[in-house]
């Protein structure tokens, strides 16, 4: 059985339902947390009793509303100093986003305590917006004493003509340990020292407290354990790890934080995955690691990141996707949009990155050559939870013909009807060149029959799709990973 896990759905409800206390030596969360919305807006009030918001991919969406209010009033009423450092927050925020998002931290937090070893790690990345505030959460969920680090990621991005302030170019991470003794494997991260640092060192002299005299100043081998300050470059646009996330982390940020607090088969968790940079390096590094994300399209990015980067190497278990058509449907009832994330990773397919409502018929995408030197080739993918018929079948015909796709697929809940299967195989065939081979234009395929691994019947999508960008091989110890077979 694999000791790896990637988790879809809430973190707080996976935290308490399948991570056992004691159980996760190292612990990386990087939360959303508003930073690109109005400041003053986090301190607007808002009334408790509104509909709650969803939370969708690449949004800082924490909001004051019904949800917030339920969950602000549990932590009051559990008690303790965490429950009197809410209601302290409620004065000097009153019901807003960032008591909302307070709300929603603070019982996490709480989880990840439990979860961790007596000599594990958590470490919190952050920015200025919601920093001051969260570090009075962990000192009261940790304790001060706990407290180990304030670490300055800095980076540096250009400037603008007309400027009223200075940039904002670094980020917050708070280290806190369970207990009072802690791993740091601080020889593991040394970095090289500067030239002008050898130098000095060929010359400067110090004076020795055990000989009384003056003794020539010998620097540790393999350089210096890094201040609480790192200057680690942003991904760049072009950078070969830029996998399109827009909060994507440079791995090298992670490398430093998992070598230095944890061994290999640690366990090392994120409970935010985002695009699965945590557990990517931790696969890299030889640690088990359990990843936790809200939305499909995160998970379907990092299973893709994963056989990118690792192929068969690498195992885990994914828990809380649908696995059968019952789980399908419920899936679909619940939130259609997750739905169609879901649907869309079983062929492979990107989401159209259009505002929910105005997708112009086009759900996902696949691209794809297939002739050295040709142009890049697409299918479009159209997705139907709920009734389906023949109208659906022609729409897609539209939308292909539109587009200039090469090929269209309706995916569907439902059983196809006969007038649909006569209306697809009326568009004819895409002709490959390069694989001197018909393919259906139009093809349907139920959920039932994706879930019994059919696929869609294009050119060898293991040999010519490109539509993730995919993440550069592994490299450990002992060379790349080169194991890419896909099944």
């Amino acid at each position: 059985m694999s000791d790896n896990f990637l988790y879809y759905g809430d973190n707080l409800d996976i935290l308490r339902r399948y991570i056992k206390d004691e159980s996760v030596d190292l612990v990386y969360l990087d939360p959303p947390y508003n930073s690109k919305r109005t400041y003053n807006v986090l301190f607007e009030e808002r009334n408790g009793a509104g509909a709650a918001s969803q939370i969708k991919a690449f949004e800082d969406t924490w909001t004051w509303d019904k949800i917030a209010a339920d969950t602000f009033q549990q932590i009051v009423e559990n008690g303790g100093m965490v429950s009197q450092a809410m209601q302290s927050f409620r004065l000097l925020f009153g019901e807003s986003d960032m008591l909302a998002y307070l709300s929603m931290m603070t019982p996490r937090l709480v989880e990840l305590h439990r979860i961790l070893k007596p000599k594990g790690s958590i470490f919190l990345h952050c920015d200025p917006t919601a920093s001051h505030y969260l570090k009075i959460i962990l000192d009261v969920i940790f304790g001060d004493k706990q407290f180990r680090n304030e670490i300055v990621w800095c980076y540096t991005r250009p400037g603008t003509k007309h400027q009223k302030q200075f940039s904002g170019v670094h980020d917050t991470i708070f280290w806190y340990s369970k207990g009072n003794e802690w791993l740091f494997n601080g020889d593991d991260v040394r970095i090289p020292y500067s030239e002008k640092t050898l130098e000095r060192g060929k010359y400067s002299v110090a004076t020795s407290k055990v000989t009384k005299g003056i003794s020539k100043r010998i620097l540790p081998k393999g350089g210096k354990v890094p201040e609480d300050w790192w200057q680690i470059p942003m991904i760049q646009g072009n950078a070969r790890e830029r996998l399109g996330y827009p909060t994507q982390k440079p791995e090298a940020l992670l490398e430093r934080i998992i070598k230095a607090s944890s061994n290999e088969r640690d366990v090392v968790l994120d409970p935010f995955c985002g695009c699965g940079t945590t557990i990517s390096v931790a696969q890299r590094l030889k640690r088990q690691w359990i990843g936790i994300d809200i939305t499909q399209l995160a998970i379907t990015l990092i299973k893709h990141r994963l056989q990118s980067s690792f192929g068969k190497a690498v195992t885990y278990k994914v828990v809380g996707e649908p696995v059968s058509l019952p789980d399908a449907k419920t899936l679909a009832e619940q939130d259609p949009y997750q739905f169609q994330w879901w649907a869309l990773g079983l062929v492979g397919a990107r989401p159209t990155e259009q505002k929910k409502g105005s997708d112009k018929g086009i759900d996902g995408r696949i691209y794809f050559h297939d002739e050295i030197g040709g142009k890049t080739k697409q299918v479009i993918i159209s997705v139907k939870a709920g009734h389906t018929n023949v109208s659906h079948v022609r729409d897609l015909r539209g939308v292909v013909e539109r587009e200039k796709a090469d090929i269209g697929v309706l995916i569907t809940m439902e059983k196809t009807t006969q007038p649909m299967r006569t209306e697809a195989a009326g568009s004819g065939f895409y002709h490959s060149e390069g694989w001197n081979k018909n393919y259906p234009k139009i093809q349907l395929l139920t959920i039932a029959e994706l879930l019994n691994n059919k696929i869609i019947d294009m050119p060898p999508i293991h040999q010519v799709n490109i539509t993730f960008k995919s993440a550069p091989l592994a490299k450990t110890k002992e060379g790349y990973q080169m194991s890419l077979d896909v099944e």
